[in-house]
């Protein structure tokens, strides 16, 4: 890869065959899911979908797809985000009034 392709984001070509493996109503957490594919190095395209909400409410949002022999990969490091406790997003401390720690 050139240094110039590197600072690209990277996407499957439109010509090979894609596959849904991710679709969500908020775009933050699809980026979050982009990003855990791509940090993976799965290519990945992130795609808005429109749906006027006069005919069909509710429907919408953001769909990610990637190339059919990394769909399986895709799929199972989704379920572990999933799966795993939401320490990224908030962590709990316990906190310790300032008059418990001097003494």
């Amino acid at each position: 890869m050139s240094g110039a392709a590197s600072s690209k984001p990277m996407s499957p070509n439109p010509k090979e065959k894609l596959v849904r493996v991710f679709d969500t109503e908020q775009e933050s957490e699809a980026m979050v899911v982009r990003g855990l594919l791509e940090s993976a190095g799965i290519d990945c395209d992130v795609t808005a979908i429109d749906a006027p909400q006069d005919i069909w409410p509710g429907v919408g949002g953001t769909v990610i797809l990637v190339r059919q022999e990394d769909a399986e990969r895709a799929r199972q490091l989704i379920e572990e985000y999933r799966r795993s406790p939401d320490q990224l997003e908030t962590a709990e401390y316990e906190a310790i009034p300032d008059s418990e720690t001097e003494t």
